[in-house]
């Protein structure tokens, strides 16, 4: 039976998350000094103490939950849990290419805090929202966002996470009317997202072109195992295959239940959702039944899968 790692993005943040993998595992320990000099900030004391406002900016939630995840999948691979395949949603692309080998994690924060910062500033420049949508087929809900978007103000679908909820994207007016329009259709709900920003839409475009001049100028290898890319939902191990998944994953859709059903079509019958939060399980549960699906985001989670 194949084993994937699937790690969260950002909404999975929690204060105090990882505290004891910093106070209880040498990595822990490591990885989170490490963290408070590249950031430049004290990273820890905002993942330990909060406030919990402070963490869901966007600036620090993506490091932190890239941080706590990276831990976890090292950790798990020095006790002898070796992934066959990997995969992250939106932010979590990064964690799943550190684990995978692709990545230094110091690379690869580096990366996440320009990626962060870069979104944060692009949804202040141009400003957007996001809204979750239940009960409409993804065709669908493309089709709606076409014919609402015009040359001044844009929706889209932005992520696919489960059959019949796709979260859309784009400029306040158009997200608003979309949702008006999403319940005219018999969607059982719209709901407005609490984000900084229109994320997987054209509005990142100037947080892309950041991002990908830093992508072209670091050093990425070659993945130890698939990584399943969220601008495809198919897999490479190529480095360059990966550096570009990474810059277009920006402004582009996540294609999150087709990269479920394509690792399961690869043979992975186990998900493990390596990282804060239990979002991922719950939408494994929904993607499909006969997949297992559990997490580990304790050193005591760890011990119980290490176990098994």
């Amino acid at each position: 039976m194949s084993t994937a790692f699937v790690f969260p993005g950002q909404g999975s943040q929690k204060v105090s998350m990882g505290h004891d993998l910093y106070t209880s595992s040498i990595i822990g320990k490591k990885y989170f000094d490490l963290a408070n000099e590249i950031m430049e900030v004290d990273i820890q004391d905002i993942i330990f103490n909060g406030p919990e406002e402070k963490l869901k900016e966007t600036q620090y939630t993506q490091p932190a939950i890239y941080i706590v995840s990276v831990i976890l999948g090292h950790i798990l691979l020095e006790k002898g849990q070796q992934p066959d395949m990997v995969a992250g949603h939106s932010l979590g692309e990064y964690s799943a290419c550190t684990i995978a080998g692709s990545l230094a994690f110091e690379t690869g924060l580096s990366l996440v805090k320009l990626r962060a910062e870069s979104m944060q500033a692009a949804g202040t420049t141009n400003p957007g929202t996001m809204a979750v949508i239940i009960g409409m087929t993804d065709e669908n809900v493309m089709s709606m966002c076409n014919t609402i978007s015009n040359d001044e103000s844009v929706v889209v679908a932005a992520n696919f996470n489960s059959p019949g909820q796709v979260v859309i994207s784009g400029n306040i007016n158009a997200v608003h009317e979309a949702m008006e329009k999403a319940q005219e259709l018999g969607a059982r709900m719209a709901k407005e997202l609490n984000v900084s920003g229109a994320f997987h839409s054209p509005l990142m475009v100037p947080a892309k072109k950041q991002l990908s001049a830093a992508l072209d100028n670091i050093e990425i290898n070659s993945a130890a195992m698939p990584v399943y890319a969220n601008v495809t939902a198919q897999s490479t191990t190529a480095a360059d295959e990966l550096r570009s998944n990474l810059k277009n994953q920006l402004d582009c859709p996540v294609k999150w239940h087709e990269t479920i059903d394509n690792m399961k079509t690869a043979g992975a019958r186990e998900m493990i959702e390596v990282g804060p939060g239990r979002v991922l399980q719950g939408l494994t549960r929904r993607i499909d039944k006969e997949l297992t699906s559990r997490g580990v985001e304790t050193l005591e989670q760890i011990e119980g899968i290490a176990h098994v």
